[in-house]
């Protein structure tokens, strides 16, 4: 296979990850909706910045320890799951509407894109993703394998803001629609957080039939 083709198989099976709805979105959807488009876009930049964590790793071989390391991988599932149930409880059990009675100084600029890298870092899929796939395209007769996971890291980042940051740029004018109808948002605020306690429960009962 020529070295574009390869590239753009890579690139169809990052957007095909990327834009199937999953943690990462609904975070960045939360975000967007409580606090506009900006924090949005916060967030979109944390969860770019955890998926250079992860290519660094898997660069440097260290996350293939979770092959090695018995109850590795379900640990990560199980605290994944931790963290994604208590984002859901938090948004579940608020008594503010999505758009409505939220300020972005409540949950400071920093605080948004600490939680983006988290949901990132720990996300199963993305793991599933740089331990199955990434590692396929590093390729030695493609040339230095630095360069190649730099330029594999551009189109999942590329990937990543054009799919997560139309998300946010809807979602923060969909806002506005909320902050008009504050039912709306409050039907809103159940729905993404049972939603994210459902993903919780598959993704922690995941974890847990690993070491059955």
């Amino acid at each position: 296979m020529f070295h574009d083709a390869h590239l753009w198989l890579f690139f169809i099976i990052v957007f095909g990850v990327v834009i199937l709805p999953g943690l990462e979105m609904a975070f960045v959807l939360s975000c967007a909706l409580t606090s506009g488009r900006k924090a949005g876009l916060i967030a979109v930049a944390g969860i770019m910045t955890g998926s250079i964590c992860l290519v660094l790793m898997t660069t440097l071989g260290i996350s293939m320890l979770i092959k090695v390391i018995p109850g590795a991988f379900s640990a990560l599932l199980i605290a994944g799951a931790l963290y994604i149930a208590w984002i859901g409880f938090s948004i579940l059990r608020s008594k503010s509407s999505f758009g409505a009675g939220l300020d972005v100084a409540v949950r400071p600029p920093w605080a948004t894109f600490r939680q983006g890298m988290l949901t990132n870092l720990l996300n199963p899929k993305a793991y599933l993703f740089m331990l199955a796939i990434f590692p396929q395209f590093l390729q030695p007769q493609y040339g230095t394998i630095w360069l190649q996971a730099l330029t594999l890291w551009i189109i999942v980042a590329i990937t990543i803001t054009g799919i997560y940051g139309s998300v946010a740029l809807v979602a923060g004018n969909v806002r506005g629609l909320l902050t008009a109808n504050p039912s709306a948002g409050v039907m809103l605020n159940r729905v993404v957080g049972v939603a994210l306690m459902f993903a919780a429960m598959l993704t922690g009962y995941e974890g847990l039939s690993h070491n059955l």
